[in-house]
This record gives structure tokens, sequence and C-alpha cells, in this order.
């Protein structure tokens, strides 16, 4: 048993907290590149309340949602989260982002990513996570590549940005190839 299971060597997953998060999190929403890293939806920001709003409903069944906020000053970073499950086929999608820049390529989001997978194929009894990534995100694809991420597939040219099409990489990772990297 893991005795800090949201907990990894930087990084923890932690409940969203509606008035502690959200100021910060509507900052991270002026960052169109950030956003354009983290979803092919047409970038905007989002006011502090409409966050509050977002973070205050009713959790999910088919739906965990952590921020991640680094160990050694809790400060806020970003979120994650594992979306879609499907209990019947043991598997989610998994999506995260770092708003904080100043935490990018720092090993913060392998991290964070390490202790998502442990959460969805310890805790959640998972067979598969899945996800999706624009291929003009290199930085990404190589995180997910070294925490057991696999090719499995490309929806050619799925995402426009700036007049341009770019195809979106879906990825894949099994409980029992996580468990080989875990132990290795």
């Amino acid at each position: 048993m893991t005795p800090q299971l949201l907990h990894g060597r930087l990084v923890r997953l932690a409940a969203p907290d509606p008035e502690r998060d959200s100021a910060e999190m509507a900052g991270w929403s002026r960052d169109s590149e950030m956003l354009r890293l983290m979803d092919d939806d047409p970038a905007r920001p989002w006011s502090p309340s409409r966050l509050q709003e977002r973070m205050s409903e009713e959790p999910k069944l088919d739906h965990f949602w952590f921020m991640v906020r680094r160990l050694d000053d809790d400060r806020l970073i970003g979120e994650a989260g594992l979306g879609g499950i499907s209990w019947l086929h043991g598997e989610a999608w998994l999506y995260i982002s770092l708003g904080d820049r100043a935490c990018w390529g720092k090993g913060y989001g392998t991290d964070a990513v390490r202790v998502l997978l442990r959460y969805a194929f310890e805790e959640l009894n998972l067979a598969r996570v899945s996800l999706g990534v624009y291929d003009y995100n290199p930085r990404a694809v190589r995180v997910y590549e070294k925490v057991g991420f696999v090719h499995e597939g490309r929806l050619r040219e799925s995402v426009q940005r700036d007049g341009k099409h770019h195809d979106e990489i879906v990825m894949g990772v099994l409980r029992q190839d996580w468990e080989r990297m875990a132990v290795s």
C-alpha cells in the first residue's frame, strides 16, 4: 500500500478549493499559449467567480479532478484529472495542465502524471489510461513517453491553430506496462 497515494517527489494532488484556487486559475486563463496546449477549444479567459462555480459543482462518478500543488511550498501550479471513465471497460482519459509557467520543464508535470497514473491503477483499479496531445506540444509528448504512454494513433489535421491544421496524437498506457515501469 502506498502511504501517500496522492504525493509524488515534487507535487501532490489536492482537492479543488474554490475560494483559494479560483483567482490563480483565472490568471492562467489569460495565457492563450497554455490554453492552446491544453485544449482544442477556443482560448478564452475565465473569471474567478465562474471558476468557483465550476469547482463547487457536485463531483461526477466518471471524473476525478485534482489541483497540482508543489510539495515544497504548497503553491498551486496546475490541474490534472481522469475523465470519461468507463467502469465497464476500466479506462479513463488523462489530462493535465500546468498554468504556472515558472514550473514548466522542471519535472513537476512528469511527477504529477506519475502520481495520477498510480491513482488510476492502484486506487481506481483501471486497466488503461488514454490521452490526446497535439503535435505542436513535443514537450508533453516526451513527458508521456517517459512515464510509459505509447503512441496508438493520430487524428490527422484535427485542430486548427493560426490558419494551420495539426494532428492530435492518441497515446495510452496499460496497467501491466505501467507496473513494469514502476518496478524498474
